[in-house]
């Protein structure tokens, strides 16, 4: 099963990292290029263990997906359990850790892992695929950089912590 990753250091601390991981509606897409339109399922409110969200990606594709894990503020991962028929599966972790010689200062890492379907097409797409989502990894934790420096990102977290 192919596995992407990529990480970046952000200049705050490992709380208001996971928290801007997290945002929703217009403020996640200040800094998510990936994202066009996403929201929870099921009457969820916020994200959680157990929680499915719909996402449509920026091309258009859609996917339903399931929170498998939930610790702010280390970790989140996520699997696919409704998606475009090529992906057989697809789950991802974000994981924050502080950096230790640099104090406010977060390493972010971003791991997907996927398989293809049809089977006698998966060796050629999964090599096809392991570049296209690179590419869109890579991209997404940019943006993420530049949200941890965003002055409105930055304070619609801090507004909404108790």
């Amino acid at each position: 099963m192919p596995v992407v990753e990529s990480r970046c250091v952000v200049p705050v601390d490992v709380e208001t990292a996971f928290a801007i991981s997290q945002t929703t509606g217009e403020i996640r897409k200040r800094w998510d290029p990936f994202i066009r339109r996403q929201y929870f399922m099921h009457g969820a409110t916020s994200p959680a263990k157990g929680v499915h969200t719909y996402t449509v990606q920026r091309f258009g594709f859609r996917m339903e997906s399931e929170y498998v894990s939930y610790k702010p503020p280390s970790n989140v991962g996520m699997k696919m359990t409704k998606g475009s028929w090529f992906f057989e599966r697809l789950g991802g972790g974000w994981r924050f850790n502080a950096v230790d010689d640099r104090p406010g200062h977060t390493l972010a890492v971003w791991r997907y892992n996927f398989s293809c379907q049809p089977k006698w097409l998966a060796p050629l797409a999964e090599r096809i695929g392991a570049v296209v989502l690179q590419h869109d990894i890579d991209r997404r934790i940019r943006g993420f950089a530049r949200g941890c420096e965003d002055p409105i990102v930055l304070a619609a977290v801090a507004e909404s912590r108790p």
